[in-house]
Protein backbone atom coordinates (compact mmCIF):
# COMPACT_ATOMS: atom_id res chain seq x y z
CA UNK A 1 0.00 0.00 0.00
CA UNK A 2 1.45 3.36 -1.02
CA UNK A 3 1.80 6.35 1.27
CA UNK A 4 -0.75 8.31 -0.77
CA UNK A 5 -3.28 5.52 -0.41
CA UNK A 6 -2.76 5.44 3.37
CA UNK A 7 -3.26 9.20 3.54
CA UNK A 8 -6.45 9.00 1.46
CA UNK A 9 -7.78 6.19 3.65
CA UNK A 10 -6.92 8.09 6.84
CA UNK A 11 -8.59 11.23 5.46
CA UNK A 12 -11.75 9.29 4.61
CA UNK A 13 -11.77 7.74 8.08
CA UNK A 14 -11.41 11.13 9.78
CA UNK A 15 -14.13 12.67 7.60
CA UNK A 16 -16.46 9.80 8.56
CA UNK A 17 -15.61 10.22 12.26
CA UNK A 18 -16.21 13.98 12.11
CA UNK A 19 -19.49 13.29 10.30
CA UNK A 20 -20.59 10.92 13.07
CA UNK A 21 -19.65 13.34 15.86
CA UNK A 22 -21.31 16.24 14.05
CA UNK A 23 -24.48 14.22 13.45
CA UNK A 24 -24.85 13.32 17.12
CA UNK A 25 -24.30 16.87 18.34
CA UNK A 26 -26.38 18.42 15.58
CA UNK A 27 -29.21 15.97 16.23
CA UNK A 28 -29.35 16.95 19.89
CA UNK A 29 -29.35 20.67 19.01
CA UNK A 30 -32.13 20.49 16.46
CA UNK A 31 -34.12 18.03 18.60
CA UNK A 32 -33.93 20.50 21.50
CA UNK A 33 -35.02 23.32 19.23
CA UNK A 34 -37.95 21.27 17.91
CA UNK A 35 -39.08 20.32 21.42
CA UNK A 36 -38.74 23.89 22.68
CA UNK A 37 -41.11 25.10 19.98
CA UNK A 38 -43.64 22.31 20.48
CA UNK A 39 -42.86 20.48 17.26
CA UNK A 40 -44.70 17.17 17.07
CA UNK A 41 -42.00 15.80 14.80
CA UNK A 42 -39.11 16.93 16.99
CA UNK A 43 -37.33 13.59 16.49
CA UNK A 44 -37.57 13.79 12.70
CA UNK A 45 -36.62 17.44 12.30
CA UNK A 46 -32.92 16.81 13.11
CA UNK A 47 -32.78 14.02 10.55
CA UNK A 48 -33.98 16.39 7.86
CA UNK A 49 -31.33 18.98 8.78
CA UNK A 50 -28.47 16.47 9.11
CA UNK A 51 -29.68 14.60 6.02
CA UNK A 52 -29.62 17.87 4.11
CA UNK A 53 -26.05 18.58 5.19
CA UNK A 54 -24.97 15.05 4.26
CA UNK A 55 -26.76 15.04 0.90
CA UNK A 56 -25.33 18.43 -0.07
CA UNK A 57 -21.84 17.31 0.97
CA UNK A 58 -22.10 14.12 -1.07
CA UNK A 59 -23.20 16.09 -4.14
CA UNK A 60 -20.20 18.41 -3.69
CA UNK A 61 -17.86 15.43 -3.33
CA UNK A 62 -19.37 13.72 -6.39
CA UNK A 63 -18.90 16.83 -8.50
CA UNK A 64 -15.30 17.21 -7.29
CA UNK A 65 -14.59 13.57 -8.20
CA UNK A 66 -15.92 14.24 -11.69
CA UNK A 67 -13.98 17.51 -12.03
CA UNK A 68 -17.08 19.69 -12.22
CA UNK A 69 -18.09 22.84 -10.40
CA UNK A 70 -20.41 22.39 -7.45
CA UNK A 71 -24.06 23.25 -8.04
CA UNK A 72 -25.10 26.48 -6.33
CA UNK A 73 -28.15 24.77 -4.81
CA UNK A 74 -25.98 22.16 -3.07
CA UNK A 75 -23.80 24.87 -1.52
CA UNK A 76 -26.87 26.90 -0.51
CA UNK A 77 -28.55 23.90 1.11
CA UNK A 78 -25.34 23.03 2.94
CA UNK A 79 -25.18 26.52 4.45
CA UNK A 80 -28.88 26.40 5.24
CA UNK A 81 -28.29 23.23 7.27
CA UNK A 82 -25.44 24.93 9.11
CA UNK A 83 -27.76 27.88 9.74
CA UNK A 84 -30.27 25.59 11.40
CA UNK A 85 -27.59 24.51 13.87
CA UNK A 86 -26.62 28.15 14.39
CA UNK A 87 -30.26 28.99 15.17
CA UNK A 88 -30.28 26.57 18.09
CA UNK A 89 -27.70 28.57 20.03
CA UNK A 90 -28.77 32.02 18.84
CA UNK A 91 -31.21 32.44 21.72
CA UNK A 92 -28.38 32.05 24.21
CA UNK A 93 -25.95 34.52 22.66
CA UNK A 94 -23.26 34.73 19.99
CA UNK A 95 -20.80 32.32 21.61
CA UNK A 96 -23.47 29.64 22.07
CA UNK A 97 -24.62 30.13 18.47
CA UNK A 98 -21.08 29.62 17.20
CA UNK A 99 -20.60 26.55 19.40
CA UNK A 100 -23.91 25.13 18.13
CA UNK A 101 -22.88 25.62 14.50
CA UNK A 102 -19.39 24.19 15.02
CA UNK A 103 -20.18 20.48 14.39
CA UNK A 104 -21.79 21.23 11.02
CA UNK A 105 -18.98 23.64 10.11
CA UNK A 106 -16.37 21.03 11.10
CA UNK A 107 -18.06 18.39 8.94
CA UNK A 108 -18.31 20.81 6.02
CA UNK A 109 -14.63 21.70 6.40
CA UNK A 110 -13.63 18.03 6.53
CA UNK A 111 -15.60 17.30 3.35
CA UNK A 112 -14.05 20.35 1.65
CA UNK A 113 -10.56 19.09 2.58
CA UNK A 114 -11.41 15.69 1.11
CA UNK A 115 -12.69 17.35 -2.08
CA UNK A 116 -9.45 19.29 -2.44
CA UNK A 117 -7.52 16.06 -2.00
CA UNK A 118 -9.62 14.41 -4.72
CA UNK A 119 -9.13 17.36 -7.10
CA UNK A 120 -5.36 17.41 -6.59
CA UNK A 121 -5.10 13.64 -7.05
CA UNK A 122 -7.09 13.85 -10.29
CA UNK A 123 -4.96 16.73 -11.56
CA UNK A 124 -1.78 14.79 -10.77
CA UNK A 125 -3.09 11.72 -12.61
CA UNK A 126 -4.11 13.81 -15.60
CA UNK A 127 -0.62 15.28 -15.72
CA UNK A 128 1.00 11.83 -15.80
CA UNK A 129 2.84 11.45 -19.05
CA UNK A 130 2.23 8.15 -20.79
CA UNK A 131 5.15 6.95 -22.92
CA UNK A 132 4.68 6.99 -26.65
CA UNK A 133 3.46 3.80 -28.32
CA UNK A 134 5.93 2.41 -30.84
CA UNK A 135 3.39 1.44 -33.47
CA UNK A 136 0.18 3.12 -34.56
CA UNK A 137 -2.88 1.15 -33.42
CA UNK A 138 -5.32 0.02 -36.09
CA UNK A 139 -8.54 0.63 -34.14
CA UNK A 140 -9.86 2.05 -30.88
CA UNK A 141 -9.59 -1.26 -29.01
CA UNK A 142 -5.91 -1.56 -29.92
CA UNK A 143 -5.35 2.07 -28.96
CA UNK A 144 -6.97 1.50 -25.56
CA UNK A 145 -4.92 -1.64 -24.94
CA UNK A 146 -1.68 0.07 -26.01
CA UNK A 147 -2.36 3.14 -23.86
CA UNK A 148 -3.20 1.01 -20.84
CA UNK A 149 -0.06 -1.11 -21.30
CA UNK A 150 2.04 2.06 -21.57
CA UNK A 151 0.48 3.49 -18.40
CA UNK A 152 1.21 0.25 -16.52
CA UNK A 153 4.79 0.31 -17.80
CA UNK A 154 5.11 3.90 -16.57
CA UNK A 155 4.00 2.78 -13.09
CA UNK A 156 0.71 4.75 -13.17
CA UNK A 157 -2.03 2.47 -14.49
CA UNK A 158 -5.01 4.38 -15.83
CA UNK A 159 -8.42 3.47 -14.44
CA UNK A 160 -11.28 2.20 -16.54
CA UNK A 161 -13.00 5.58 -16.09
CA UNK A 162 -9.87 7.48 -17.18
CA UNK A 163 -9.57 5.30 -20.29
CA UNK A 164 -13.25 5.83 -21.15
CA UNK A 165 -12.85 9.59 -20.75
CA UNK A 166 -9.63 9.69 -22.74
CA UNK A 167 -11.11 7.76 -25.68
CA UNK A 168 -14.62 9.14 -25.23
CA UNK A 169 -16.07 5.65 -24.88
CA UNK A 170 -19.75 5.30 -24.09
CA UNK A 171 -21.05 2.15 -22.40
CA UNK A 172 -23.34 0.04 -24.63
Amino acid sequence: MTGDRVIRLATATVVCAVAAFAAVVSYSHIYGLGRAHGGTAARLLPLSVDGLILAASLVLLHEARNDRDAPALARFMLWLGIGANLAYGAGYGLLEALISAWPAVAFTGAVEIAMQQVRRARAARAATIVPAVSEVPGDVEQAVRATYAASVAAGAPLSQRAMAERFRLVPP
